[in-house]
């Protein structure tokens, strides 16, 4: 297989790479993760934006393999909190935490301020190639944050983040639904357009 039939996701996370799969079927090629080709190494996200990270990701793996590697950064942005949890969604709770307790978090730190529940999900992307840049795009859904998790499919932020126009929450929906309406779809739709 050549190189350019194969692209790495800059994840270690299987459900990431699993979502990913499913929207790259149209490029008919082999789809990998860091873990598939014993990447270990940590590219610190230090940028301000979701892209600026997805930058960073993608050039800095992408200097590690023959293969384009395409790096998403995406996350939750809830309006009554200012935008937070933003880019700082992972590490929301602090070092070590999971989804559950980053989620209690986010539904506990709302039910203290009032306000609001308005939220949208944001996915950003870059594809590059040994070191250079080649594609970006970025993808965004709206909803709302529920009072509790809801659901058992998807992961993060998914049991909370209601979808208004289906009334369910991300974690309610099939992966073929989730494949049309999420923020990370949206974002590789647009890509899968710019590579065409």
């Amino acid at each position: 297989m050549t190189a350019a039939e194969t692209i790495v996701i800059a994840t270690r996370n299987r459900g990431k790479l699993k979502e990913f799969s499913s929207l790259l079927r149209p490029l008919k090629s082999e789809i990998l993760c860091l873990a598939d080709l014993r990447i270990e190494t940590e590219i610190e996200e230090t940028g301000e934006t979701f892209a600026e990270n997805a930058r960073l990701k993608a050039i800095g793996y992408s200097r590690m393999t023959p293969f384009p590697v395409l790096a998403d950064d995406s996350g939750l942005e809830v309006e009554s909190l200012g935008g937070q949890p933003g880019i700082h969604s992972a590490r929301y709770a602090g070092p070590g935490a999971t989804d559950q307790d980053r989620n209690h978090k986010l539904l506990d730190e709302l039910a203290r301020r009032g306000g609001g529940r308005e939220a949208r999900f944001v996915c950003a992307l870059a594809l590059a190639r040994q070191g250079v840049l080649l594609l970006e795009a970025e993808g965004h859904s709206r909803g709302v944050i529920t009072d509790q998790p809801r659901g058992n499919n998807g992961f993060g932020y998914d049991p909370v983040f209601l979808f208004p126009d289906l009334g369910r929450t991300y974690a309610e929906l099939s992966e073929a639904e989730k494949d049309i309406y999420s923020h990370r779809a949206r974002a590789v739709a647009s890509l899968l357009r710019e590579l065409q």
